[in-house]
């Protein structure tokens, strides 16, 4: 116990004297190395330093040397022997032609075989060793990617969730330096449904970027050669169409496409159900996409960790650089050509779907969006949708009675049309007169077109609009017989019809029920 500056320091020194070599061969550590330094600075003596540290004389002097010399902090202690150490060369054989791939337990079992009598953690620890030096030298350096405003734009897929049991693809696409987000969903990544979400992307961009960055699938590399990426040919066209260029990055390279990365974590994170986020499924479609953009509000709203700005902040400022989108999209958005049958059909997907009659023979595009098939006709004036139907399977066609001109319902429906004077006159008294031919002729009725001429007859003695009444009433019981316009007429006199009101009702009263027995 001693004083310093006026505080109080307990020191607990080991209370052994005698130093073995052992204790001196041994390894120091940083907190005995500076118990030794402050043992000497407090009795200013090797020897007693020594007593106190429970070390040698000897060694208080070298390491009180090596600190007056500036060399304490490089110099550090002496490393000892391993019994590991006579194999390192072979170890670091092994490793060198296995380009680092060796494991640890194979060496083991190789030392082994050699005469090593060691343990496998001693060898474990080694083969750590020895990659790691491997590795100093060989590894990748990444320099950090700084993108200019309105050059980068980088895109992605990840996997959705699933609705009614069909899997969905989510298609992520950011703006790279402004960090802004789209977010489309998919029930496919065929071709055209590529260029339609990159068509979708940039006019939610406000302009198209100098580059789009993805990876090398199919839809945008064909082929490989000598390490060269073959792009699809559709999608150079896609380029020259919007002045952009489809570029794909290179294998493993995270600072190049880290961002689109990021966003398909996210968003995987936040719009398919998990355990973690405790997001219930989806039932429709449409709760997809609305669950969609209201994400891309909020992610796009908010500030953003790296620029400490909202994307949409910085999107207003990027807008300056991003290039004109053309007015008309690449035909391709449209999706897949179709050929217009003299039924005014088409089929997609092995379903027969109906378009407007004026396009039989035309050329339109169908494509997929969402529940729904898109038909699209590009005209001289611009492309035009022309139909939409909810997506059907095999066997159940969609067919829209608008896309087709006026006829009767169904295939037994009959339209009168007159085919002579008399049968116009007859047919203009009314929907009526129609009715009751249609009704009669499908009961089979005779001499239909002299009571036609009766009925002609009729009309002009108790006027159109009271005969149309009547021929009315007459189909809708089936009565076709000679006389019966007459019986209706007679039994309905004008300006005499019995109505039922809130003070008349039209059940017969009781009273002739009192006369029954009365003669008894």
């Amino acid at each position: 116990m001693v004083h310093r500056g006026g505080v109080l320091l307990l020191l607990e020194w080991p209370v052994t004297t005698t130093v073995t070599i052992e204790q001196e061969e041994r390894v120091k550590s940083r907190e005995e190395i500076m118990n030794m330094l402050e043992a000497f600075d407090l009795c200013g003596s090797f020897r007693d330093a020594g007593e106190l540290a429970g070390v040698s004389h000897h060694t208080v002097a070298r390491y009180v040397a090596m600190r007056d010399a500036g060399e304490l902090a490089g110099g550090g202690p002496r490393r000892r022997g391993r019994i590991i150490d006579p194999w390192l060369p072979k170890i670091e054989e092994w490793v060198e032609r296995s380009c680092g791939k060796i494991r640890a337990d194979r060496a083991f079992d190789k030392l082994k075989a050699l005469g090593f009598a060691g343990s496998e953690r001693t060898v474990r620890r080694a083969v750590a060793e020895v990659k790691a030096n491997h590795r100093r030298g060989r590894r990748r350096v990444y320099r950090p990617w700084i993108p200019e405003p309105g050059m980068w734009a980088q895109w992605d897929w990840g996997a959705g969730p699933v609705i009614a049991g069909r899997r969905t693809s989510l298609f992520c696409a950011w703006l790279a330096w402004s960090r802004f987000r789209v977010v489309v969903p998919c029930w496919d990544r065929r071709l055209a449904t590529v260029i339609a979400c990159v068509d979708r992307a940039m006019r939610a961009f406000g302009g198209a970027p100098t580059y789009w960055l993805t990876d090398n699938e199919r839809t945008v590399t064909i082929d490989h050669v000598a390490g060269v990426a073959v792009r699809h040919p559709e999608m150079v066209a896609v380029g020259g169409h919007y002045g952009t260029t489809i570029a794909t990055c290179v294998p493993a390279d995270p600072e190049s496409k880290g961002g689109s990365e990021a966003t398909v974590r996210i968003a995987k994170a936040d719009l398919v159900p998990t355990d973690a986020n405790q997001r219930d499924g989806y039932t429709s479609w449409a709760d997809l996409v609305e669950a969609c953009d209201a994400w891309m509000a909020e992610v796009n709203g908010r500030e953003h960790r790296a620029t400490r700005r909202a994307p949409t902040e910085m999107l207003a400022e990027e807008q300056q650089r991003l290039h004109r989108l053309p007015e008309a999209p690449y035909t391709a958005v449209f999706g897949q050509t179709r050929k217009v049958t003299w039924s005014s059909t088409v089929s997609f997907g092995g379903v027969t779907y109906s378009v407007p009659h004026t396009l039989a023979d035309e050329t339109v595009w169908v494509r997929v969006d969402g529940d729904c098939i898109v038909v699209v006709h590009c005209a001289p004036t611009g492309p035009v949708e022309v139909a939409r139907h909810q997506r059907s399977t095999p066997g159940r066609p969609m067919i829209d009675d608008a896309h087709y001109p006026a006829r009767p319902a169904g295939p037994l429906g009959r339209r009168p049309k007159p085919t002579s004077a008399a049968e116009a006159e007859f047919l203009a008294i009314g929907d009526g007169a129609r009715t009751w031919l249609v009704e009669a002729a499908a009961a089979g009725t005779s001499r239909m077109k002299t009571k036609m001429a009766q009925a002609v007859d009729l009309a002009r003695l108790h006027g159109t609009e009271r005969l149309d009444w009547a021929l009315g009433h007459a189909a809708m019981f089936g009565r076709f017989a000679d006389g019966d316009l007459d019986s209706i007429l007679a039994a309905n006199p004008p300006g005499q019809r019995r109505r039922a009101d809130d003070v008349h009702s039209l059940q017969p009263g009781t009273a002739a029920w009192g006369r029954l027995g009365g003669d008894r």
